[in-house]
């Protein structure tokens, strides 16, 4: 699968709307670095060619997941908008022969929903959560307001609920 599907289809599991940049990088991007020979290892980072600038950048629309897999340890990461800094590892869990009449992607299992867009990262997403659990939070109002209106719902907002299509 391109990089670029697989960006498409974090974006629909977590209910983004890809209004933020992405990258795809083949080791944990906020673990320290160790110098290799004296020197710092270049990173390379897999970006939309459109937003290549770094000499480590590499557009994602050259590799693919199992591309990008085989250049890591057997995991790779993505992370998405670099303010809010949401990183996923990408594990590959099983290989399956490609077949045109199922989707390329499939959610399967889950634990709770994704996280919302701009919501501030960890400590802003757990900010909201605290307010809305709590009637008498003072941010409570307000947050519920903004929930309604990221979601298109005024149902109160359940972080632990996960929609698996049939």
């Amino acid at each position: 699968m391109p990089l670029g599907q697989v960006h498409q289809v974090l974006q629909a599991a977590f209910g983004w709307e890809d209004a933020h940049l992405h990258r795809f990088v083949t080791s944990d991007p906020f673990a320290p670095l160790r110098p290799v020979d004296s020197a710092m290892p270049e990173a390379h980072q897999w970006l939309p060619g459109t937003k290549c600038e770094e000499p480590g950048d590499r557009p994602e629309e050259d590799c693919s997941l199992d591309q990008l897999l085989a250049l890591g340890s057997g995991a790779a990461f993505y992370e998405y908008d670099f303010g809010d800094s949401w990183l996923h590892r990408l594990d590959l869990v099983s290989r399956r022969p490609a077949d045109k009449d199922c989707p390329p992607a499939l959610l399967i299992d889950g634990a709770r929903r994704g996280p919302l867009e701009d919501s501030g990262g960890f400590p802003g997403y757990e900010d909201i959560m605290e307010a809305l659990a709590d009637p008498s939070h003072p941010d409570h109002g307000d947050h519920a307001s903004w929930v309604a209106g990221i979601t298109g719902s005024e149902e109160p907002f359940d972080p632990a609920y996960l929609h698996i299509p049939p």
